[in-house]
């Protein structure tokens, strides 16, 4: 993972850095005998950890998801000192650019759902029975975590409507659809983050 890059050298720092001397890493400089080398570990580590963090709240419950991505290339633009496979570095217009994706896919995350449940004719029992449904289905990931948003819809549109099973699964499928939609697309956004923390990481 960590190499030292001799050709990235000038002739008389050729070689592994010894004591004082400087090498390269991937895209990352540090000194050999101090402790930058592993301030940049750290640094990478965290940005990484919070790329999959993001992903993985962007389809449980609990999570922000897309915000803890963003965090990670926060990470790397405060403290990190890496850049791509061109030379570039994270800017401060890239960083601002993610931050209103991100934005705008939580107010997606919170229309969306509300948008299909109610073209259904669905109601808040539909949207919490989803709810309740995938946190039950999450030990049969990812099958159950689908089938039980989408049950849970039903059976709590059904129970707490009052409705006959034709409308309550009706706004369940409105419901489950509105589900989908919202953590498909934060999902797809979190997986575009965790990309350009990888690139700018090595």
């Amino acid at each position: 993972m960590y190499l030292c890059v001799e050709n990235d050298m000038p002739p008389p720092a050729r070689g592994c850095p010894t004591e004082g001397r400087t090498g390269v890493v991937g895209t990352h400089r540090y000194t050999a005998g101090s402790n930058s080398f592993d301030m940049d570990i750290l640094i990478v580590v965290l940005a990484i950890l919070a790329g999959i963090i993001g992903i993985a709240g962007s389809i449980l419950p609990g999570l922000p998801g897309t915000p803890i991505s963003w965090v990670g290339l926060l990470i790397l633009y405060v403290w990190g000192n890496g850049t791509n496979a061109a030379g570039d570095e994270i800017t401060m217009k890239m960083l601002l650019v993610w931050a209103v994706v991100v934005a705008i896919v939580s107010v997606i995350d919170y229309i969306v759902p509300m948008y299909f449940t109610k073209l259904t004719g669905g109601s808040k029992y539909a949207e919490r029975g989803a709810l309740v449904g995938l946190i039950a289905g999450i030990i049969l990931t990812p099958v159950g975590m689908i089938l039980g948003s989408f049950l849970g819809a039903f059976l709590f549109e059904l129970y707490y409507s009052r409705k006959g099973a034709g409308q309550a699964l009706k706004a369940a499928i409105g419901s489950f659809l509105g589900f989908i939609t919202g953590t498909g697309i934060k999902t797809i956004v979190a997986v575009l983050i965790m990309w350009k923390i990888l690139v700018f990481a090595f």
